[in-house]
C-alpha cells in the first residue's frame, strides 16, 4: 500500500478519535472541571486533559499497537524513539483558555513518520471547527480545502510576535510587520497561518512537539514552513521534544521573518 493511502487510513482513525475526544472536552467545558498545576505551577492540567489522553491512547494505540506515543500528559519513556510512526498528542492545547471558559482551544492529534509530520487533526468544538491534513492530500477546515500560496499586496504582514521574541530583534528591520494577537492555542495559531489569517507566527522558546506536529502538516500542505532560526524545517520524534525559537510563515515570507533574528544566527 502506498504511504499516502496509509496516511489516509490513519487520518480517518484520527478524525474518529478526535470526534470522541471533542465530546469529552465539551462534557467538562464551562462546568468547573478539576484543575491542578505542573511545571512549578506554570501549566494547568484539567481532568478533561487526562480523560482525553486515556481515550486517545485506547483508540489510537488499540488500532495501531506498533506506533509510538508522545503526549503532553504522559511521562515520556523514549520507547517512541524505536518506532517509525509516532502519534504526537496534546489532549487540550490551550488548557488555560479551556478552564477559563474561553473557546480558543483544541484537541491536537499529530502523526509523524521518520521525523516528518504526515497527518494531523485539530478539533476545536467550542469554535465548531475541525482542521485536518495529510501528506499529499491537502489541508481542510470543516471539509473546505485550504488554498496554497500567499497573496502579497505589498502591505504590512500580519504577524503574531510575542514580546519576548520582539526584544531579541533589530527594530529597524521589521517595519513591515503588523503585530496582531494570536490567541492562547499555539496549534490554532499555526492553523490560522495555513488558512491565511496570519502571515506569520513567531514561537517563543520551549514549545514542544505536541504543540506543533498536527498543525505543521497543515502548514506544509498549504505552502508554508515551520522553521528554526537557521531556516531548517522542524524534525519530530527527537529525544528532547522541546524546541528553541521558531518561525511559521509562507515559503515566500519566511526569509523576511527570519531577517530580524539574524544577530542570533552568527552566535
Amino acid at each position: 500500500m502506498p504511504a499516502t493511502e496509509a496516511y489516509a487510513e490513519d487520518l480517518a482513525l484520527m478524525l474518529d478519535a478526535a470526534d470522541k475526544a471533542a465530546d469529552i472536552a465539551m462534557s467538562f467545558f464551562r462546568k468547573d472541571p478539576d484543575v491542578w498545576y505542573k511545571n512549578e505551577g506554570r501549566s494547568p492540567v484539567s481532568e478533561a486533559d487526562v480523560a482525553i489522553d486515556a481515550l486517545l491512547q485506547r483508540l489510537l494505540l488499540g488500532a495501531r499497537p506498533d506506533y509510538g506515543w508522545l503526549s503532553e500528559e504522559i511521562e515520556d519513556n523514549h520507547l517512541r524513539l524505536t518506532c517509525s510512526r509516532v502519534f504526537v498528542i496534546d489532549p487540550i492545547d490551550g488548557t488555560r483558555a479551556y478552564v477559563g471558559g474561553r473557546k480558543d482551544w483544541c484537541v491536537s492529534i499529530g502523526l509523524v513518520e521518520d521525523g516528518v509530520p504526515v497527518a494531523g487533526v485539530l478539533a476545536a468544538p467550542a469554535r465548531d471547527e475541525i482542521w485536518q491534513a495529510r501528506l499529499g492530500g491537502g489541508a481542510f477546515l470543516n471539509d473546505v480545502r485550504l488554498g496554497t500560496g500567499s497573496d502579497d499586496a505589498g502591505g504590512a504582514l500580519k504577524v503574531v510576535l510575542p514580546d519576548v521574541v520582539a526584544d531579541k530583534m533589530r527594530p529597524d528591520v521589521h517595519t513591515r510587520f503588523d503585530k496582531v494577537p494570536g490567541g492562547p492555542s499555539l496549534a490554532l495559531r499555526l492553523a490560522m497561518v495555513a488558512k491565511g489569517d496570519f502571515d506569520g507566527v513567531y514561537i517563543r522558546p520551549r514549545s514542544n512537539e505536541w504543540d506543533l506536529a498536527a498543525a505543521d502538516v497543515m502548514l506544509r500542505e498549504t505552502g508554508h514552513k515551520l522553521v528554526e532560526q537557521t531556516g531548517r524545517l522542524i524534525r519530530y520524534n527527537e529525544p528532547d521534544p522541546s524546541r528553541s525559537l521558531l518561525v511559521a510563515a509562507s515559503s515566500a515570507h519566511v526569509g523576511e521573518l527570519l531577517v530580524p533574528l539574524q544577530p542570533e544566527l552568527g552566535h
